[in-house]
């Protein structure tokens, strides 16, 4: 074997190599990088997000799955699926659905624009320190100091340790990580329909009794108990109960 030869190729290979890298650069805001512990961002949350940068720039994926996202991060599914769930709930991540009318294809694709203004934020509240003539600094981020972030995750309140835990009890039950638009519909019921999570519970039991384990039947039973002014388990149960009574 010619190992100069091979010496030549690693070397031709390296050099082209380290060339593509330089044609396909993710343009990363140093914003991110300079607050992303200010606004409440883990080590890993930052560097999901700018996979997702990533993605969207080099690759065109507007939406990647929970296993591309995975594969590249090097974290679970269900801690991707979790923590793109919390993003979203802090307004630094959106989902936008769109349809290609011409063809009938439903997409969807994730919005950095919350992360992007939030960034804004922390860059234009440094800005406001003013040099001794009354001018701003040329740039916010020269002698930049961090604002107070959100609380590091020992401080994160009940409400969403108990969320967390109803994530887990619905990925048990189906047997997979939840998708983030399943996530967000959790999220739903909790926040803005402030249904208490042991109807929420006893309605995924409802569905997995009645075969029909989808979020669709499971929001159907929790509309329809709240229609009939069903507010707590011992109400949902004699609601069902009389039901079943019914039918037989």
């Amino acid at each position: 074997m010619d190992h100069g030869n091979a010496d030549t190729g690693v070397k031709g290979w390296t050099a082209g190599a380290a060339a593509g890298m330089s044609q396909g650069m993710t343009l990363i805001p140093y914003a991110l990088l300079r607050y992303y512990r200010s606004i409440g961002l883990s080590d890993r949350e930052a560097m999901l997000l700018i996979h997702l940068i990533g993605y969207q720039q080099v690759e065109f994926k507007t939406f990647p799955s929970l296993e591309e996202l995975s594969d590249v991060t090097g974290a679970p599914a269900s801690f991707i699926a979790t923590s793109l769930q919390r993003l979203m709930k802090e307004g630094l991540l959106g989902i936008d659905e769109y349809v290609d009318e011409t063809q009938g294809i439903h997409y969807e694709r994730y919005n950095l624009n919350g992360l992007y203004e939030r960034l804004a934020s922390c860059l234009a509240e440094e800005g406001k320190e003013m040099s001794a003539d009354g001018t701003t600094f040329a740039s916010p981020l020269l002698n930049a100091r961090p604002v107070s972030g959100k609380g590091t995750d020992s401080e994160k309140s009940t409400p969403e340790k108990e969320e967390r835990n109803l994530f887990s009890i619905f990925e048990k039950e189906f047997g997979r990580p939840l998708s983030p638009m399943e996530l967000e519909t959790i999220s739903g019921w909790v926040d803005a329909d402030r249904y208490p999570d042991e109807l929420i519970l006893l309605a995924l039991k409802e569905a997995v009794f009645a075969g029909k384990l989808h979020f669709r039947y499971i929001d159907r039973i929790l509309l329809e108990w709240s229609r009939n002014r069903v507010r707590t388990a011992q109400d949902a149960k004699a609601y069902t109960q009389k039901f079943r009574n019914i039918g037989r």
